[in-house]
Protein backbone atom coordinates (compact mmCIF):
# COMPACT_ATOMS: atom_id res chain seq x y z
CA UNK A 1 0.00 0.00 0.00
CA UNK A 2 1.45 3.34 -1.09
CA UNK A 3 1.89 6.02 1.52
CA UNK A 4 0.03 9.21 0.60
CA UNK A 5 2.11 12.33 1.17
CA UNK A 6 0.10 15.46 1.70
CA UNK A 7 1.82 18.65 0.56
CA UNK A 8 1.63 21.48 3.03
CA UNK A 9 -0.09 24.58 1.74
CA UNK A 10 1.85 27.80 1.99
CA UNK A 11 0.43 29.95 4.78
CA UNK A 12 -1.42 32.96 3.40
CA UNK A 13 0.26 36.20 4.40
CA UNK A 14 -1.45 39.56 4.78
CA UNK A 15 0.72 42.32 3.36
CA UNK A 16 -0.09 46.03 3.12
CA UNK A 17 1.82 48.51 0.98
CA UNK A 18 1.26 52.14 2.01
CA UNK A 19 2.33 54.91 -0.37
CA UNK A 20 1.88 58.56 0.54
CA UNK A 21 0.29 60.70 -2.15
CA UNK A 22 2.73 63.25 -3.70
CA UNK A 23 4.45 63.26 -0.31
CA UNK A 24 6.89 66.19 -0.45
CA UNK A 25 4.44 68.41 -2.33
CA UNK A 26 1.60 67.43 0.02
CA UNK A 27 3.71 68.37 3.07
CA UNK A 28 4.37 71.78 1.52
CA UNK A 29 0.64 72.25 0.93
CA UNK A 30 -0.05 71.11 4.51
CA UNK A 31 2.38 73.62 6.01
CA UNK A 32 1.37 76.48 3.69
CA UNK A 33 -2.42 76.59 3.22
CA UNK A 34 -2.06 79.13 0.39
CA UNK A 35 -0.56 76.31 -1.74
CA UNK A 36 -3.48 73.91 -1.30
CA UNK A 37 -5.20 72.84 -4.51
CA UNK A 38 -2.45 74.59 -6.48
CA UNK A 39 0.47 73.49 -8.65
CA UNK A 40 3.49 72.72 -6.44
CA UNK A 41 6.84 71.32 -7.59
CA UNK A 42 9.49 70.27 -5.08
CA UNK A 43 13.07 69.92 -6.28
CA UNK A 44 16.33 71.68 -7.06
CA UNK A 45 15.47 75.16 -8.29
CA UNK A 46 18.58 75.58 -10.47
CA UNK A 47 18.37 74.98 -14.24
CA UNK A 48 20.01 71.57 -13.76
CA UNK A 49 17.86 70.56 -10.79
CA UNK A 50 15.44 67.65 -10.86
CA UNK A 51 11.82 67.26 -9.73
CA UNK A 52 11.54 65.28 -6.49
CA UNK A 53 7.75 65.52 -6.26
CA UNK A 54 4.85 67.27 -7.98
CA UNK A 55 1.38 67.90 -6.61
CA UNK A 56 -1.49 66.27 -8.46
CA UNK A 57 -2.47 69.72 -9.72
CA UNK A 58 0.99 70.06 -11.35
CA UNK A 59 0.85 66.53 -12.73
CA UNK A 60 -2.13 67.54 -14.88
CA UNK A 61 0.36 69.67 -16.85
CA UNK A 62 2.68 66.71 -17.40
CA UNK A 63 5.15 67.39 -14.57
CA UNK A 64 6.64 64.16 -13.22
CA UNK A 65 9.26 63.02 -10.72
CA UNK A 66 12.83 62.83 -12.08
CA UNK A 67 12.01 65.42 -14.76
CA UNK A 68 14.52 68.25 -15.20
CA UNK A 69 13.31 71.44 -13.47
CA UNK A 70 13.86 73.35 -16.71
CA UNK A 71 11.32 71.14 -18.49
CA UNK A 72 8.90 71.30 -15.54
CA UNK A 73 8.94 75.12 -15.70
CA UNK A 74 8.16 75.00 -19.41
CA UNK A 75 5.22 72.68 -18.81
CA UNK A 76 3.85 74.45 -15.73
CA UNK A 77 5.24 78.00 -15.46
CA UNK A 78 2.63 79.07 -12.86
CA UNK A 79 3.69 76.38 -10.36
CA UNK A 80 5.38 77.21 -7.07
CA UNK A 81 8.90 75.73 -7.22
CA UNK A 82 10.16 74.85 -3.74
CA UNK A 83 13.47 73.58 -2.42
CA UNK A 84 13.14 70.23 -0.55
CA UNK A 85 13.00 70.42 3.26
CA UNK A 86 14.34 66.99 4.12
CA UNK A 87 14.25 67.45 7.89
CA UNK A 88 10.55 68.28 7.76
CA UNK A 89 9.79 65.30 5.51
CA UNK A 90 11.75 63.01 7.84
CA UNK A 91 9.79 64.37 10.81
CA UNK A 92 6.46 63.58 9.13
CA UNK A 93 7.79 60.19 7.99
CA UNK A 94 8.63 59.30 11.61
CA UNK A 95 5.07 60.18 12.65
CA UNK A 96 3.66 57.94 9.92
CA UNK A 97 5.96 55.06 10.85
CA UNK A 98 4.86 55.39 14.48
CA UNK A 99 1.30 54.70 13.30
CA UNK A 100 2.50 51.63 11.37
CA UNK A 101 4.31 50.27 14.43
CA UNK A 102 1.10 50.43 16.46
CA UNK A 103 -0.07 47.50 14.31
CA UNK A 104 3.05 45.44 13.58
CA UNK A 105 6.82 45.40 14.19
CA UNK A 106 7.26 44.06 10.63
CA UNK A 107 7.55 47.39 8.80
CA UNK A 108 9.93 47.67 5.84
CA UNK A 109 10.40 51.29 4.72
CA UNK A 110 11.25 51.69 1.04
CA UNK A 111 11.71 55.45 1.33
CA UNK A 112 10.38 58.29 3.47
CA UNK A 113 6.94 57.96 1.88
CA UNK A 114 6.26 54.25 1.38
CA UNK A 115 6.55 50.99 3.30
CA UNK A 116 5.47 47.37 3.44
CA UNK A 117 3.68 46.02 6.52
CA UNK A 118 3.20 42.34 7.35
CA UNK A 119 0.01 42.21 9.43
CA UNK A 120 -0.54 38.43 9.27
CA UNK A 121 -0.08 38.50 13.03
CA UNK A 122 -0.62 41.99 14.37
CA UNK A 123 -0.46 43.77 17.69
CA UNK A 124 -4.19 44.50 17.79
CA UNK A 125 -5.28 40.97 16.81
CA UNK A 126 -7.39 42.40 13.98
CA UNK A 127 -8.38 39.51 11.70
CA UNK A 128 -8.64 41.49 8.46
CA UNK A 129 -5.79 43.35 6.75
CA UNK A 130 -8.40 45.52 5.04
CA UNK A 131 -9.58 46.81 8.41
CA UNK A 132 -6.00 47.69 9.37
CA UNK A 133 -5.37 49.46 6.06
CA UNK A 134 -8.54 51.54 6.51
CA UNK A 135 -7.56 52.46 10.07
CA UNK A 136 -4.04 53.47 9.02
CA UNK A 137 -5.32 55.66 6.18
CA UNK A 138 -7.83 57.36 8.49
CA UNK A 139 -5.22 57.95 11.20
CA UNK A 140 -2.76 59.47 8.71
CA UNK A 141 -5.55 61.79 7.55
CA UNK A 142 -6.82 62.78 11.01
CA UNK A 143 -3.53 62.85 12.99
CA UNK A 144 -1.20 64.25 10.32
CA UNK A 145 -3.43 65.82 7.68
CA UNK A 146 -2.18 63.91 4.64
CA UNK A 147 -3.63 61.23 2.38
CA UNK A 148 -2.14 57.84 1.56
CA UNK A 149 -2.94 55.08 -0.89
CA UNK A 150 -2.82 51.47 0.27
CA UNK A 151 -2.80 48.07 -1.34
CA UNK A 152 -3.59 44.78 0.39
CA UNK A 153 -2.49 41.41 -0.94
CA UNK A 154 -0.98 38.03 -0.08
CA UNK A 155 2.59 39.20 -0.89
CA UNK A 156 4.73 42.28 -1.53
CA UNK A 157 4.40 42.26 -5.31
CA UNK A 158 0.61 42.21 -5.25
CA UNK A 159 0.30 44.73 -2.40
CA UNK A 160 2.50 47.26 -4.21
CA UNK A 161 0.63 46.86 -7.50
CA UNK A 162 -2.64 47.32 -5.63
CA UNK A 163 -1.49 50.56 -3.93
CA UNK A 164 -0.60 52.04 -7.35
CA UNK A 165 -3.93 51.09 -8.89
CA UNK A 166 -6.18 53.86 -7.55
CA UNK A 167 -4.13 56.90 -6.49
CA UNK A 168 -4.59 59.29 -4.81
CA UNK A 169 -6.30 58.27 -1.57
CA UNK A 170 -7.04 54.79 -2.87
CA UNK A 171 -7.52 51.43 -1.17
CA UNK A 172 -7.38 48.30 -3.32
CA UNK A 173 -7.69 44.76 -1.91
CA UNK A 174 -6.57 41.73 -3.91
CA UNK A 175 -7.45 38.47 -2.11
CA UNK A 176 -5.49 35.30 -3.06
CA UNK A 177 -8.28 33.92 -5.26
CA UNK A 178 -8.28 37.09 -7.42
CA UNK A 179 -4.50 37.46 -7.88
CA UNK A 180 -4.30 35.77 -11.30
CA UNK A 181 -7.13 37.84 -12.73
CA UNK A 182 -5.62 41.05 -11.29
CA UNK A 183 -2.10 40.67 -12.70
CA UNK A 184 -2.77 38.85 -16.00
CA UNK A 185 -3.56 41.97 -18.13
CA UNK A 186 -0.74 44.11 -16.71
CA UNK A 187 2.33 45.03 -18.77
CA UNK A 188 5.53 43.11 -17.95
CA UNK A 189 7.20 46.43 -17.04
CA UNK A 190 5.25 46.26 -13.77
CA UNK A 191 7.42 43.33 -12.65
CA UNK A 192 10.40 44.34 -10.45
CA UNK A 193 13.61 44.08 -12.46
CA UNK A 194 12.08 44.52 -15.91
CA UNK A 195 13.92 47.49 -17.40
CA UNK A 196 14.25 48.54 -21.06
CA UNK A 197 16.79 45.81 -21.92
CA UNK A 198 14.76 42.98 -20.35
CA UNK A 199 11.57 44.36 -21.84
CA UNK A 200 13.17 44.22 -25.28
CA UNK A 201 14.20 40.59 -24.73
CA UNK A 202 10.69 39.70 -23.59
CA UNK A 203 9.16 41.48 -26.58
CA UNK A 204 11.37 39.33 -28.80
CA UNK A 205 9.73 36.33 -27.14
CA UNK A 206 6.29 37.90 -27.79
CA UNK A 207 5.83 38.55 -24.07
CA UNK A 208 4.16 41.90 -23.45
CA UNK A 209 1.64 41.14 -20.71
CA UNK A 210 2.20 39.18 -17.50
CA UNK A 211 -0.25 36.54 -18.75
CA UNK A 212 2.08 35.88 -21.72
CA UNK A 213 4.70 34.50 -19.31
CA UNK A 214 2.35 31.64 -18.44
CA UNK A 215 2.97 30.10 -21.88
CA UNK A 216 6.63 29.42 -21.06
CA UNK A 217 8.01 26.59 -18.86
CA UNK A 218 10.47 27.75 -16.23
CA UNK A 219 13.36 26.01 -18.03
CA UNK A 220 12.75 28.09 -21.17
CA UNK A 221 12.64 31.35 -19.22
CA UNK A 222 15.83 30.52 -17.32
CA UNK A 223 17.54 29.52 -20.56
CA UNK A 224 16.63 32.83 -22.20
CA UNK A 225 16.80 35.21 -19.23
CA UNK A 226 19.11 33.57 -16.70
CA UNK A 227 18.28 33.64 -12.98
CA UNK A 228 15.63 36.30 -13.52
CA UNK A 229 13.63 33.79 -15.58
CA UNK A 230 12.84 31.78 -12.44
CA UNK A 231 11.64 34.91 -10.64
CA UNK A 232 9.45 35.94 -13.59
CA UNK A 233 7.95 32.44 -13.73
CA UNK A 234 6.89 32.66 -10.07
CA UNK A 235 5.70 36.27 -10.27
CA UNK A 236 3.48 35.52 -13.29
CA UNK A 237 1.68 33.03 -11.05
CA UNK A 238 1.31 35.55 -8.26
CA UNK A 239 3.97 33.91 -6.08
CA UNK A 240 6.37 36.17 -4.18
CA UNK A 241 8.10 34.75 -1.11
CA UNK A 242 10.12 37.88 -0.28
CA UNK A 243 9.66 38.59 3.44
CA UNK A 244 8.89 42.00 4.88
CA UNK A 245 12.29 42.92 6.30
CA UNK A 246 12.32 45.66 8.96
CA UNK A 247 16.15 45.67 8.97
CA UNK A 248 16.52 46.24 5.22
CA UNK A 249 19.33 48.67 4.44
CA UNK A 250 19.95 50.17 1.02
CA UNK A 251 23.56 49.59 -0.09
CA UNK A 252 23.56 51.50 -3.38
CA UNK A 253 21.37 53.59 -5.69
CA UNK A 254 21.87 53.32 -9.43
CA UNK A 255 20.33 53.87 -12.84
CA UNK A 256 21.35 52.39 -16.18
CA UNK A 257 20.06 52.26 -19.72
CA UNK A 258 20.63 50.04 -22.76
CA UNK A 259 20.79 51.81 -26.13
CA UNK A 260 18.67 50.72 -29.08
CA UNK A 261 21.92 50.62 -31.08
CA UNK A 262 25.54 50.72 -29.99
CA UNK A 263 26.96 54.24 -29.69
CA UNK A 264 30.54 55.15 -30.57
CA UNK A 265 30.66 58.92 -30.06
CA UNK A 266 31.09 60.27 -26.53
CA UNK A 267 29.02 63.29 -27.55
CA UNK A 268 26.04 60.95 -28.00
CA UNK A 269 26.52 59.30 -24.61
CA UNK A 270 27.20 62.31 -22.34
CA UNK A 271 23.59 63.69 -22.44
CA UNK A 272 22.33 60.23 -21.48
CA UNK A 273 24.72 60.12 -18.52
CA UNK A 274 23.44 63.58 -17.51
CA UNK A 275 19.88 62.23 -17.42
CA UNK A 276 20.95 59.16 -15.42
CA UNK A 277 22.67 61.43 -12.90
CA UNK A 278 19.42 63.41 -12.53
CA UNK A 279 17.49 60.20 -11.88
CA UNK A 280 20.04 59.04 -9.28
CA UNK A 281 19.86 62.43 -7.55
CA UNK A 282 16.08 62.16 -7.37
CA UNK A 283 16.21 58.68 -5.81
CA UNK A 284 18.89 59.72 -3.31
CA UNK A 285 16.79 62.72 -2.29
CA UNK A 286 13.69 60.56 -1.87
CA UNK A 287 15.59 58.22 0.46
CA UNK A 288 17.47 61.11 2.10
CA UNK A 289 20.83 59.48 1.35
CA UNK A 290 24.27 60.83 0.51
CA UNK A 291 27.15 58.68 -0.73
CA UNK A 292 30.90 58.89 -1.12
CA UNK A 293 31.47 56.45 -3.99
CA UNK A 294 30.37 56.97 -7.59
CA UNK A 295 30.61 54.07 -10.05
CA UNK A 296 30.40 54.29 -13.83
CA UNK A 297 29.34 51.11 -15.63
CA UNK A 298 30.01 50.65 -19.34
CA UNK A 299 28.94 47.61 -21.38
CA UNK A 300 30.53 47.44 -24.82
CA UNK A 301 29.13 46.03 -28.04
CA UNK A 302 30.84 42.68 -27.37
CA UNK A 303 28.96 42.51 -24.00
CA UNK A 304 32.15 42.99 -21.95
CA UNK A 305 31.46 45.14 -18.87
CA UNK A 306 33.88 47.60 -17.27
CA UNK A 307 33.16 49.47 -14.04
CA UNK A 308 35.20 52.37 -12.74
CA UNK A 309 34.71 53.91 -9.30
CA UNK A 310 35.88 56.96 -7.41
CA UNK A 311 35.47 57.60 -3.67
CA UNK A 312 35.14 61.25 -2.72
CA UNK A 313 36.39 62.98 0.41
CA UNK A 314 32.86 64.06 1.32
CA UNK A 315 29.31 62.76 0.96
CA UNK A 316 27.45 63.91 -2.14
CA UNK A 317 23.92 63.70 -3.50
CA UNK A 318 23.32 66.38 -6.13
CA UNK A 319 23.45 65.97 -9.87
CA UNK A 320 26.39 68.34 -10.41
CA UNK A 321 28.69 66.41 -8.05
CA UNK A 322 27.64 63.05 -9.47
CA UNK A 323 28.14 64.00 -13.12
CA UNK A 324 31.45 65.79 -12.47
CA UNK A 325 32.74 62.59 -10.87
CA UNK A 326 31.49 60.57 -13.84
CA UNK A 327 33.48 62.86 -16.15
CA UNK A 328 36.61 61.98 -14.16
CA UNK A 329 35.87 58.28 -14.67
CA UNK A 330 35.15 58.39 -18.43
CA UNK A 331 38.87 58.60 -19.44
CA UNK A 332 39.44 55.36 -17.52
CA UNK A 333 37.05 53.57 -19.89
CA UNK A 334 37.20 52.97 -23.63
CA UNK A 335 34.16 55.12 -24.27
CA UNK A 336 34.64 56.87 -27.61
CA UNK A 337 36.99 54.13 -28.83
CA UNK A 338 34.66 51.12 -28.74
CA UNK A 339 30.93 50.85 -29.44
CA UNK A 340 28.94 51.14 -26.19
CA UNK A 341 25.78 49.14 -25.56
CA UNK A 342 24.88 50.23 -22.00
CA UNK A 343 25.90 52.84 -19.43
CA UNK A 344 24.99 53.12 -15.76
CA UNK A 345 25.72 55.32 -12.73
CA UNK A 346 25.65 54.11 -9.13
CA UNK A 347 26.21 55.94 -5.85
CA UNK A 348 27.14 53.92 -2.75
CA UNK A 349 29.09 54.08 0.53
CA UNK A 350 26.28 56.00 2.21
CA UNK A 351 26.39 58.27 5.21
CA UNK A 352 24.69 56.70 8.21
CA UNK A 353 23.87 58.75 11.31
CA UNK A 354 25.91 56.36 13.48
CA UNK A 355 29.05 57.33 11.53
CA UNK A 356 30.78 60.70 12.00
CA UNK A 357 30.57 62.79 8.82
CA UNK A 358 33.70 64.47 7.51
CA UNK A 359 32.60 68.03 6.78
CA UNK A 360 34.04 70.01 3.88
CA UNK A 361 35.65 73.38 4.65
CA UNK A 362 34.03 75.05 1.63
Amino acid sequence: MKKIVQLKKKPVRKIIHVDMDAFYASVEQLDNPSLRNKEVVVGGTSARGVVCAASYEARKFGVRSAMAIKIAKEKCPKASFIQPRMERYKEISRQIRKIFLDYTPLVEPLSLDEAYLDVTKNRKSIPYATTIAKEIKERIRSEIGLTASAGVGPNKFIAKLASEYDKPDGLVIVPPEKVSRFIAPLDVQRIPGVGPATQKKLAGMKIQKIKDLLDFPMENLVDRLGKAGSFFYQIARGDDDRPVNPDREVKSIGEETTFERDLLQKEQIIPILEQLALQVEKRLAKLDLKGKTVTLKVKYGDFKVHTRSRTMGEYIRNHADIISTVHLLIPKTEMGKRPVRLVGITVSNFYRPSRPEQLTLF
